[in-house]
């Protein structure tokens, strides 16, 4: 009867240890997914503020562009409006989109100041396209940055066997990856 009794005590121990063995392995996966969840987020944070310092920068260089190129209107109205709706995007794949029309129109805008000698000799316009410049070295860090975090919370809670305390808590795979746009695919045309 004694050996019974230590038999179903060392059971009864032996299912303890392997509940608190799962039970730990649990609250230090969700522990990590919901670190790497708020650091996505404060990586996202990053690209914002650097989204949002060029989309403060372009209405001073298409007010310079203006002076010089007025009758050039569809290129400051695509810029108003990818500018615009950079702005009022409220999630990453919005402001990813939006971030793709601007880069577009920026890219025609400071090819229109090829036709305009005197433009690309204005003090301003220069100084203004040097902190563009500095501000899509920038972007293209901090987007680098972001996609990096994404990866690694992705790869974290698709891992065996955080995937399955990922399932029970409710984290999902976040697909906002800053991609190449089409028009950045092409190559530009140049012309002596």
């Amino acid at each position: 009867m004694r050996r019974g009794l230590w038999i179903a005590i060392a059971v009864v121990v032996v299912i303890f240890l392997a509940v608190l063995l799962v039970f730990g392995s649990y609250v230090s996966a969700k522990n990590q997914m919901v670190a790497k969840q708020e650091a996505v987020h404060a990586q996202w944070s990053q690209v914002d503020v650097v989204l949002q310092r060029r989309a403060d920068l372009i209405p001073n260089l298409v007010n310079t562009v203006k002076g010089y190129a007025q009758h050039e209107e569809t290129v400051f109205s695509d810029i108003a409006n990818a500018r615009s709706a950079l702005l009022n995007a409220h999630d990453p794949q919005g402001k990813i989109a939006a971030n793709g029309q601007l880069d577009s129109a920026l890219g025609r805008l400071l090819a229109l100041s090829e036709n305009y000698p005197n433009l690309k000799a204005d003090q301003n316009f220069l100084q203004l396209q040097d902190q563009l410049e500095g501000t899509e070295n920038r972007i293209a860090v901090e987007r680098r940055r972001y996609n990096q975090t994404v990866q690694d919370y992705n790869t974290f809670i698709r891992q065996f066997p955080n995937s399955i305390w990922a399932g029970m808590a409710g984290f999902q795979p976040d697909n906002a990856y800053f991609q190449a746009s089409e028009t950045s695919k092409q190559p530009p045309s140049v012309k002596f």
